[in-house]
């Protein structure tokens, strides 16, 4: 309850991201282990200002909008509406379900779901300028210098002239329908409803955004986040087959019994890959009784890992192998090694360290029974 005034939020949550170049929207990819939108909808659960939450998303993800906010027992969501063609579609479906719920609302909250990092304080900011002005948006200063493009070139402006808009912006919801129904009737669409609102003849009142209040647009725009993770691999050694190691066939007389190749080096780097980015291990990914693998090639199974990785936003920082074999020498295979993994997890060479050591002929890697090799991984988001 806000000073006895029913207070809602509305996440916009429809969009479909195409500049994120991922095959599901940017609200739904992850951040520190949770989808981005979860974060937007948590600030607004947390706070006792705010009564009622209303979640627009695309036709094909309202399922897993419900299920999203059963997963993390959100209370406050009243209900998730199908958006619209466009944003003010979107924005307007959710306003006219709130008026079938939740008639007595008195201010609303528009809040892009993109916007993960917003704080408590912003939002209360907005609320209470929307509550003595009727209408309020959160703003930051301009950083970069700024330049008005015409058809004749670009000019100079003064940035002290200009804001960056964010969300939340906050309206009485009365003006706010108000505003949209006479663009609608004047075939008009603002790029926020703020302009909206402003086009209806009402006064706009600039609240202090933050910086860190980011919208998640673009691969750019999501924060570094590093990981590390390890794989240990082992395999007995057996007469004919060949003895493939780090994507590089060795010359010997026996080589590493298993389903594919048996690369141990390849195996134990994709673990720690897949560890990293917790997406379970090779065998989830590549069963050992599944016959498309029978004598499959490592080194294209790591590059399926890598397009795996990158469909997460993951990128290789670098990787430290230890292979353990008590025979034969390794050392002069090492650089091609290298080569070929770097290749398949497209980075260069300086990033894969490969080292190897016997066990003093101890154990079955000392008695030449088998190889084993140990895997790190790091990367990053």
């Amino acid at each position: 309850m806000f000073h006895g005034r029913r207070v809602a939020a509305i996440i916009a949550a429809a969009g479909k991201g195409s500049r994120m170049g991922s095959d599901i929207p940017k609200q739904f990819l992850k951040l520190g282990g949770e989808p981005v939108m979860i974060k937007s909808i948590r600030t607004f659960e947390n706070m006792d200002a705010v009564d009622y939450i209303f979640i627009v998303a695309g036709k094909d993800y309202l399922d897993h909008c419900r299920q999203l906010v059963e997963d993390y027992g959100f209370t406050k969501v009243e209900s998730i509406v199908t958006g619209g063609d466009q944003r003010q579609d979107s924005v307007f479906n959710a306003l006219q379900e709130m008026n079938r719920l939740k008639p007595g609302v008195e201010f609303v909250l528009i809040h892009d779901a993109a916007r993960p990092f917003i704080s408590e304080e912003v939002v209360e900011n907005v609320l209470s300028e929307t509550a003595g002005t009727g209408a309020a948006v959160a703003c930051v200063a301009m950083k970069n210098s700024v330049r008005k493009i015409g058809d004749g070139g670009s000019e100079y402006v003064n940035r002290d002239d200009y804001v960056s808009v964010q969300t939340p912006q906050g309206f009485r919801k009365s003006l706010l329908i108000n505003a949209y129904e006479k663009a609608y009737d004047d075939s008009f669409y603002g790029t926020d409803d703020a302009s909206i609102v402003e086009r209806a003849g009402e006064r706009i009142a600039i609240v202090d955004g933050d910086y860190s209040n980011i919208k998640i647009t673009t691969r750019e725009d999501l924060p570094m986040e590093n990981r590390v993770g390890t794989g240990f691999d082992v395999h007995r050694l057996t007469e004919g087959r060949k003895l493939i190691l780090g994507g590089v066939e060795i010359p010997w007389d026996r080589g590493l019994d298993g389903h594919s190749d048996a690369d141990v080096v390849i195996h134990a780097l994709m673990d720690a890959l897949l560890g990293a980015a917790a997406m379970g291990d090779i065998g989830v990914h590549f069963p050992d009784d599944d016959p498309r693998y029978e004598g499959a090639d490592s080194s294209l199974l790591l590059r399926e890992v890598i397009k795996k990785l990158d469909g997460e936003f993951y990128k290789v920082a670098n990787v430290d192998i230890t292979i353990m074999a008590q025979s034969p020498k390794l050392q002069p295979y090492i650089p091609q090694m290298r080569r070929v993994i770097a290749g398949c997890l497209e980075v260069s060479p300086e990033r894969v360290s490969v080292k190897a050591t016997t066990t003093e002929r101890l154990g079955f890697i000392g008695r030449e029974e088998g190889i084993a090799c140990q895997a790190a991984a790091s990367i990053y988001r």
